[in-house]
């Protein structure tokens, strides 16, 4: 078992929750989903969308991707679909659930002109409670490092607070990892330990479907109402912790984050990157998809009659050229600069910057890469170089 699952498990059996884990009903899906919106919840999930798993606004388990799984490698997605009656058999798709807390596109504030007299107006942040369901421990991670970069003790993002404030977090722990996913070696998956009002996973094996359910909280406990409440048995137990261990056995990629930052720093001029980046398009593709990327930008926009005019919020990427303009070009004007760059910050000057890596595992950036870079491939590749130099020099 790896230290990261272990960690986990030992936090769960550690009596740090509530109660002991519950077994619970498929159909019991639908009274927690009816419970949320009593409280007036807005519930985010998965659905099946345009040949993706997409997450947008769903109000039954009905619409959730059941019997659906996917097949996931660098550069290529597909989905399938069966009789088994699995919710969540499947692994992360492009979207992530910062687009409700971190919008693609938001006012930010409209200017109007009115009698020769210019009068601004705020937009408000929308007054919602968000219920995210289905959402992943890497997918908790990521919010939780945005949480740093857009509520921290410095700077608040009023927008993103209005997004983050009193969201209900229905997890699931990830049994079906894609073959792009390396969760274990970042330390945020498969199984969610914190950070959770209910948590739960899923066993479809033998005949047999239902959920092992943790309570990670008092507000977890009140959506049970109308659920009778039956402790899991050591065998049911059993069971979805053998599914965990296979999920955090099966990964095929891993990341050492040993000496990470110190071998990024150390290779910033590494012939390497001019490699990459004749592979790279530059097309952000990585950047939209990751779960943790905050680049933005603002657009400005005027009505035809010049009364009025809108200031917007959008995602940028560092891998645009123009990000990086400064008056009079671009810092960082070849693929090789912007791929070299957005790596460094992700794997190291994110740790000087807040104290974790920017990078939860999801495997998205492999997934979506039309070329087939591979993030933990090219570390791979980097450490190797660096050896190899180092073994020249002292034969030399």
């Amino acid at each position: 078992m790896s230290k990261s699952l272990q960690a986990d498990t030992d936090t769960l059996e550690s009596g740090a929750l509530h109660r002991t884990p519950l077994r619970m009903s498929p159909s019991d899906l639908g009274t927690i989903f009816a419970n949320l919106e009593k409280a007036e919840y807005t519930l985010i999930g998965p659905k099946v969308s345009e040949g993706i798993i997409a997450y947008d606004r769903i109000s039954h388990p009905d619409e959730l991707p059941r019997g659906v799984t996917d097949r996931q490698k660098p550069a290529e997605y597909r989905l399938s679909h069966s009789d088994q009656p699995h919710y969540f058999s499947y692994a992360v798709g492009p979207h992530t659930f910062k687009r409700f807390t971190f919008p693609p596109r938001h006012t930010l504030f409209t200017s109007t002109k009115e009698g020769g007299e210019l009068k601004l107006a705020d937009s408000s942040p929308p007054v919602r409670k968000f219920a995210f369901i289905g959402i992943r421990s890497c997918e908790i991670a990521a919010l939780l490092i945005q949480d740093k970069v857009f509520d921290n003790d410095q700077f608040r993002d009023n927008h993103y607070a209005a997004g983050r404030k009193d969201n209900f977090i229905l997890a699931v722990n990830c049994t079906h990892p894609a073959d792009t996913c390396f969760c274990v070696s970042t330390r945020s998956g498969p199984s969610v330990s914190e950070h959770f009002d209910l948590s739960i996973t899923e066993v479809c094996e033998s005949g047999e479907h239902f959920f092992i359910v943790y309570v990670g909280s008092d507000l977890g406990e009140s959506m049970l109402v109308g659920i009778d409440k039956i402790d899991a048995t050591d065998s049911e137990k059993a069971m979805a912790q053998s599914s965990l261990d296979k999920a955090a056995a099966n990964m095929q990629r891993s990341l050492s984050t040993d000496g990470l930052k110190e071998l990024l720093y150390d290779n910033a001029e590494s012939p390497h990157w001019e490699e990459l980046g004749k592979r790279c398009l530059s097309c952000t593709s990585c950047t939209m998809v990751c779960p943790t990327c905050f680049c933005s930008t603002v657009e400005d926009s005027t009505n035809l009659s010049g009364s009025e005019a809108t200031r917007t919020r959008v995602w940028d990427s560092c891998f645009n050229e123009d990000y990086s303009y400064i008056h009079g070009g671009s810092i960082r004007t070849s693929p090789a600069a912007r791929y070299r760059h957005w790596i460094t910050h992700k794997l190291a000057t994110w740790q000087d910057q807040f104290g974790s890596l920017g990078c939860v595992g999801c495997g998205r950036c492999i997934t979506w890469c039309p070329s087939s870079i591979d993030l933990t491939e090219e570390i791979s590749k980097l450490r190797k170089k660096q050896t190899d130099n180092k073994t020249t020099l002292v034969k030399e």
